[in-house]
């Protein structure tokens, strides 16, 4: 059981709304976000409601100035929350290189910082989660955007962010 409480004003201010599950949309809670604090359990918190837009991926931990530590104002408020649930087992994933299930693929059961270097793939494109939740970013090396997958077919990722393919990523392993 996760539980995360969100702040209007920077370091834990103004008016709160304490969430220990998915909330799609926080606007009738509070106007804004500006810091919060992860008591237990992990966190994906979106930048428009129903989980879509920018994401950004939460442990246990306070974040007293929320605008600042998310890219300096790029992800500028909190719209929906999800909380991860904790995952005990094998973690699987299937990554392709093209839309729709198409082009080269291979299947991960660990983190991969460069699916280039590592499995010699332009880009990921599509995937398939069968076991585990993952963090999967645009860039090599953790860096850039991320999104949030848990079990599932992801046949392409344009619906779901602007960005359209995937260079790393990584198992969610923290109890938080």
């Amino acid at each position: 059981m996760g539980k995360i409480t969100f702040y209007e004003e920077r370091n834990f201010q103004g008016r709160s709304y304490e969430c220990m599950n998915d909330c799609a949309d926080m606007s009738s809670y509070l106007s804004r976000c500006h810091s919060c604090r992860v008591e237990s359990g992990c966190f994906m918190v979106y930048d428009r409601n129903n989980y879509m837009g920018q994401q950004f991926f939460m442990r246990r931990g306070e974040y007293n100035d929320m605008q600042r530590m998310m890219s300096m104002g790029m992800f500028d408020n909190i719209r929906s929350c999800r909380m991860i649930p904790y995952h005990k087992g094998q973690f699987r994933m299937k990554i392709y290189e093209r839309e729709n299930f198409g082009g080269q693929s291979y299947e991960l059961m660990d983190d991969c910082h460069n699916v280039q270097d590592h499995y010699r793939m332009s880009d990921c494109q599509s995937c398939q989660v069968m076991d585990g939740h993952w963090l999967m970013y645009e860039q090599a090396h953790y860096r850039g955007r991320m999104m949030y997958m848990r079990p599932g077919e992801y046949k392409t990722f344009k619906e779901m962010m602007s960005c359209q393919r995937f260079m790393s990523m990584r198992r969610i392993t923290d109890m938080c």
